[in-house]
């Protein structure tokens, strides 16, 4: 399986509504999603009450977009390939694509919103422009991407356990070096001092 079952589900809520069940109080936005529920979104108090043992990850907004941190989604989801932002010290991937931006023609239109931009890089899908070589603007559009291509995936499994049987074979090999190294020179017999000169 290349897409986790919740991803899409994650994708599709909405997130930053007042929670039904906290009204009064303060930090009630619903910006809270439970992977092991699957269900929609939550605030703060939902948290501590009903998902404290389970894995939830936190939404944040950044230009009225949703966005998660990577620090916290890369432990659950490959993000490999997704055009990644620092916002407030932390690198984060927006979750949905984001409507394209309309470039005005005209005098006033000028060099101001390109300066100094290379549009080389391209989103594969909505064809926004990246800054970086990465292939998706979004989770979203690489969700579509794999639906279309399949060429990638959003599994961590597969990288894990590559990773550690690459780490365990450089591992093995670098002790089998080192033994190799000091069997090599191993003395033969006892050794004695130098005797102390006159």
């Amino acid at each position: 399986m290349k897409v986790p079952t919740w991803l899409e589900s994650l994708l599709s809520t909405p997130f930053f509504t007042n929670c039904s069940r906290h009204r009064e109080t303060s930090r009630n936005e619903c910006n809270m999603y439970c992977i092991d529920c699957m269900n929609n979104a939550f605030c703060f108090y939902c948290r501590s009450s009903a998902h404290r043992d389970h894995l939830v990850i936190q939404i944040r907004r950044s230009s009225y977009h949703d966005v998660v941190r990577v620090g916290e989604v890369e432990k659950v989801l490959d993000v490999r390939g997704v055009q990644t932002y620092v916002i407030n010290g932390a690198r984060v991937v927006f979750l949905n694509e984001r409507p394209l931006q309309t470039k005005t023609t005209g005098p006033s239109s000028g060099s101001s919103s390109s300066k100094g931009l290379s549009h080389s890089h391209l989103c594969e899908i909505c064809g926004r422009s990246l800054s970086d070589p990465f292939r998706f603007c979004s989770l979203g559009c690489k969700l579509v991407g794999i639906r279309q291509k399949g060429d990638t995936s959003f599994v961590l499994s597969n990288r894990n356990n590559e990773e550690e049987s690459r780490e365990g074979r450089v591992e093995e090999m670098y002790n089998n070096r080192c033994k190799a190294h000091s069997n090599s020179r191993r003395r033969k017999g006892i050794p004695h001092r130098a005797p102390f000169g006159p």
